[in-house]
């Protein structure tokens, strides 16, 4: 792919990704699905709250109007929120407007097709075609010129199936959640209030400037020190388009994705909800974690990184849950995409129905010690399938001797190759990376 990467097209706005592009990935989509059915298009668009984003929202609409569709609008909204709403709604795909937990600068167009889940690679590929000058549209006219609906019923519907799905009540437990001060901030705490919680929020102000700035899962120290000062029962942070969530219990430790699948996982299995007694983690998941689930007698089939190689092991197997450490979970049963806020009520419900604390939810997980480190590089394929790189990585693992181990991959959507050690100490994992990060100094960036 040239232009859409593991999480869509992303780049700098108006530099990488620009509004160019937008208005173009609008006039084939429009076209395509119109084309395709001998009628007028409905397509669904969601936006998180970076300033470009109000910018490329208005070039997608021109260009799914110029070429017959009819766009309707969400307005902000969760990334998960648009996959419901394409199914709930009908409609022919989803346009979502985020760069997730990226700086402001940044931003990117996410699509999804009629199921709610990724749009399918050769439609991409002909979009590519069509912003690259091979393919040509017609612009509609007369009649046959879409329109633009207003669609905040949508997003009502979206938070009605959320409260929905908590089939408890959270009256006098206290939660603290960080929205990020992205597309959290209009949902999340209705939600939580809807189900009786007394809600401490932060980071709900959205500037167009400071989503993710010091705040939400990628930056979770501020609301571990809020759980802790208000003395609260749990946190819950998100990310900039809260697909993500990671959790902080009641002493302020953090609970990431891997840990969220193992208390998920085996509340799950406990009440035969669990298909075929599996979960479905990545490579970069913690040893630890995956000693924990052989402790609990549980199964477990590793995937490459991106939740969608998550979602496809998971529906390719009907397995129910799945996910990444960066708190990124699909529970199959609900959704076909990661939500965050979703997650966080799963957890609630553990909580509620165990009776226990967070913190010993999480006790029976032994987590290794690791190390990642991102390296910028200025040709990541190339670095990959070095001779030299791939000797470090062996030497690396026969250093570790069994004791861990050396993962070392290629970024899906920047110029980076992220290296992760393994392994009982934090010493041993930084002599560990030592023998890559020294193979990899010819290719940095």
């Amino acid at each position: 792919m040239k232009y859409f990467g593991t999480d869509g097209f992303r780049g700098v706005a108006n530099e990488g990704l620009n509004v160019e592009h937008a208005y173009k990935i609008g006039r084939f989509v429009g076209w395509y699905y119109g084309a395709r059915q001998g009628k007028k298009a409905r397509i669904v668009l969601g936006k998180d709250t970076r300033r470009s984003s109000y910018m490329f929202e208005s070039a997608l609409v021109s260009g799914l109007v110029a070429s017959g569709a009819d766009a309707y609008m969400l307005h902000v909204i969760p990334t998960p929120g648009v996959s419901y709403e394409v199914v709930d709604g009908a409609f022919d795909c989803g346009v979502m407007i985020t760069a997730s937990h990226n700086p402001y600068t940044d931003n990117g167009i996410k699509l999804v097709n009629d199921e709610g889940y990724k749009m399918d690679e050769d439609v991409l590929e002909l979009i590519e075609d069509y912003i690259d000058g091979k393919i040509e549209v017609p612009l509609a006219t007369g009649e046959a010129i879409g329109c633009t609906v207003d669609y905040m019923q949508g997003r009502n519907r979206y938070i009605a199936h959320l409260i929905a799905s908590a089939n408890f009540s959270l009256q006098g437990v206290k939660v603290g959640l960080d929205c990020a001060n992205g597309a959290a901030s209009s949902v999340a705490k209705p939600v939580f209030d809807a189900l009786g919680a007394d809600v401490r929020v932060i980071n709900n102000s959205p500037d167009g400037f400071n989503i993710n700035v010091d705040c939400g899962s990628t930056h979770i120290d501020r609301l571990r020190r809020h759980v802790v000062e208000q003395g609260l029962d749990v946190g819950f942070a998100y990310d900039g388009d809260a697909d993500r969530c990671l959790a902080v219990d009641e002493r302020g430790n953090v609970v990431d994705g891997d840990l969220i699948l193992y208390i998920c996982g085996v509340y799950l299995n406990k009440h035969g909800r669990l298909t075929a007694g599996t979960v479905v983690p990545t490579v970069m998941s913690n040893y630890g974690l995956f000693k924990a689930f052989d402790e609990a007698s549980l199964s477990y089939e590793t995937t490459a990184v991106g939740d969608k190689n998550v979602y496809a092991c998971m529906r390719e197997n009907g397995y129910s849950l799945g996910g990444e450490q960066s708190g990124h979970i699909i529970f199959g049963d609900i959704e076909c995409t990661g939500d965050g806020i979703m997650t966080s009520l799963r957890i609630m419900e553990v909580l509620r129905a165990e009776r226990e604390k967070l913190s010993q939810l999480c006790a029976p997980v032994k987590l290794y010690p690791q190390e990642l480190v991102n390296v910028r590089v200025s040709d990541k394929d190339a670095a990959m399938s070095d001779a030299g790189v791939l000797a470090a990585v062996k030497q690396a693992e026969e250093f570790l001797a069994g004791q861990g181990r050396v993962l070392v991959r290629a970024s899906g959507t920047e110029p980076l190759v992220r290296t992760l050690a393994e392994a009982p100490t934090d010493e041993l994992c930084r002599k560990a990376n030592a023998f890559v990060l020294e193979a990899l100094k010819p290719f940095q960036a």
